[in-house]
């Protein structure tokens, strides 16, 4: 049993998250008393897709005060009309939309409760919610999710991995009929995780995959809506600079990532520990501003001659710069992206995290290894903010 970090909204809310990230287990330990309605199983889903006011005779005989639960809403839309008589006709306020994609949602031009209902995301476990007990080693092999980190054995945790993103297409993208050629979208996904956290080259990657240019960009936006990954912007000052905007792209769990790229079966690249190093930052600043509602903007920042600050976190005039490094010691080349950053713009922090086990400060730049780094993030230390 874990604390999750995800607070409770004090109205309705959507709450979406990949499958197995523990959207289930968090609402049954909060919502003990909600009445929940559970689209998974067939029969559940075939009674409302064929008669959704039988959503509405069953709600009306709770409590108003009552939580009401709507497990897989993806699954029947027209559902959230229902929602939305219950919201404006019948007083009920107190609803979870919960779903592992909002595709469906979106695409089929659902019914999203015009504002009555905000959006809530769940990621896989945070450092912070595994009480900081992580071996950084085994996070970036077999990642974050909750069935990965609870299994004991290391042969158990990749069996889980590698069946994960077969499970995946075949339930979330297939079945949804999201795409027609799953061929296709499985030699997309095995080029877009070697490729993970690069910049987004579109035509090489179509290239690359032997498909049309159009289908890939539709590829990419099925796999941030399903929520396997997420875009991360080029950081865009004021002044007239002229960095690079093509935006990078994230797998949401290095665990998924290794899995995808076959990394529990072959050699990988020497840099692809500071690939999947990358990923886990990403998530831990990620799930950090979303959970405490952070304001501010998450990007990089990149020169055209290469020069690059792996994360920028930026709110008005301030602004925080994070470089990602996988060794275990730091060498003059490390520290330019961040020394170059500080020169074109005012910076209130610079980081340099590593797997190294020393904290330094060199030149106004810290310095951190990785766990002391989340430790610091968490407490509200690195960006100015403190968690509720």
């Amino acid at each position: 049993m874990y604390t999750r970090s995800l607070n409770v909204p004090g109205c309705s809310f959507f709450l979406f998250g990949p499958r197995g990230v523990g959207k289930s287990t968090w609402i049954k330990q909060t919502f003990q008393d909600a009445r929940i309605f559970d689209l998974l199983p067939a029969g559940e889903f075939l009674k409302f897709a064929k008669n959704p006011s039988l959503l509405s005779a069953a709600v009306t005989t709770e409590p108003k005060d009552r939580w009401i639960v709507i497990d897989e809403i993806q699954k029947a839309p027209a559902l959230l009309d229902e929602v939305h008589h219950l919201m404006e006709n019948e007083g009920y306020q107190r609803f979870v939309l919960s779903g592992s994609s909002a595709r469906k949602l979106k695409r089929g031009a659902a019914n999203m409760l015009a504002g009555r209902a905000i959006t809530k995301a769940m990621y896989p476990f945070t450092s912070k919610e595994l009480d900081f007990n992580l071996d950084p080693q085994k996070v970036l092999e077999y990642g974050l999710l909750p069935l990965s980190v609870n299994h004991g054995e290391q042969g158990l945790k990749a069996a889980f991995l590698k069946s994960y993103l077969v499970t995946y297409i075949s339930e979330e993208v297939k079945a949804e009929g999201f795409v027609r050629n799953i061929g296709h979208f499985s030699r997309f996904l095995d080029i877009a995780s070697l490729t993970a956290g690069t910049q987004i080259n579109i035509s090489g990657l179509a290239r690359d995959a032997g498909i049309g240019r159009d289908t890939v960009q539709g590829y990419y936006s099925i796999f941030e809506d399903t929520l396997l990954g997420s875009y991360l912007k080029a950081y865009k000052p004021r002044a007239k600079v002229k960095e690079v905007t093509k935006p990078k792209f994230y797998w949401f769990d290095p665990g998924v990532l290794n899995a995808a790229a076959g990394a529990f079966d072959q050699p990988m690249p020497r840099d692809w520990q500071g690939v999947l190093l990358e990923h886990w930052i990403h998530h831990e600043l990620k799930a950090y501003l979303d959970y405490n509602a952070v304001k501010g903007s998450l990007g990089f920042w990149r020169t055209p001659s290469g020069t690059e600050v792996d994360f920028i976190w930026w709110y008005g005039e301030t602004a925080v710069g994070i470089e990602v490094k996988s060794s275990t010691t730091i060498r003059k080349q490390h520290l330019k992206g961040l020394k170059t950053l500080a020169e074109s713009m005012a910076i209130e922090a610079s980081y340099l995290v590593y797997l190294g086990s020393e904290e330094l400060l060199i030149e106004g730049i810290q310095i951190i290894p990785v766990m002391q780094f989340l430790r610091k993030l968490h407490q509200g230390a690195i960006i100015g903010h403190k968690p509720r």
